[in-house]
């Protein structure tokens, strides 16, 4: 089998992912620096300029599995995920620290958005775990659709707020992309 590739460049119908740069802050910062698109999540404070440097981007460079997601046409940016917590032994990762601007948000954007990178990532991984928070129905909804199935939940804190992080299964022959 070869090398895990956690920062392909992925291009569908209409969006192009590739590897996040430290170049890309200022217009990745735009595309989250909208107060709505965090409000369930467990760290509200991400549209903020240097919450959003310190405990979003730095994280997300320094990971080596986050992509920059643009629309194909315009190359305008929209978004981020990421792949991480790679186990080769069971060949389980994670995809998430998702975020779409929310003019995308129903219109099919994420569900061709995590199409290529299950459809990239189930070259290796037989297991994807996506981590969603208990509030985050959106997110909750969107895993679902994919056909991941809850396994089980945690307590968590978050910069001291706790939370209830949700595990989500999906085993690469169960996966189902819908709009």
């Amino acid at each position: 089998m070869k090398n895990i590739d956690l920062q392909p460049t992925l291009v569908g119908e209409t969006l192009h992912l590739r590897p996040l740069r430290d170049s890309d802050f200022d217009s990745l910062y735009s595309a989250a620096s909208d107060p709505k698109i965090w409000e369930s999540h467990p760290d509200t404070e991400r549209y903020k300029r240097e919450a959003f440097q310190k405990r979003f981007f730095d994280t997300a460079i320094q990971n080596k599995g986050a992509l920059l997601i643009q629309k194909k046409a315009s190359e305008q940016v929209i978004g981020s995920s990421r792949y991480y917590d790679w186990i080769p032994e069971s060949r389980e990762i994670g995809i998430g620290y998702t975020f779409i601007t929310r003019n995308h948000w129903g219109d099919g954007t994420n569900a061709e958005l995590k199409s290529l990178m299950l459809d990239h990532i189930c070259q290796w991984a037989k297991t994807v775990w996506f981590h969603v928070g208990k509030e985050n129905l959106r997110s909750r909804r969107a895993v679902e659709k994919l056909g991941a199935r809850l396994s089980h939940s945690e307590k968590r804190e978050l910069d001291g707020k706790p939370h209830t992080q949700l595990f989500y299964r999906l085993e690469s022959g169960d996966i189902q992309v819908a709009s």
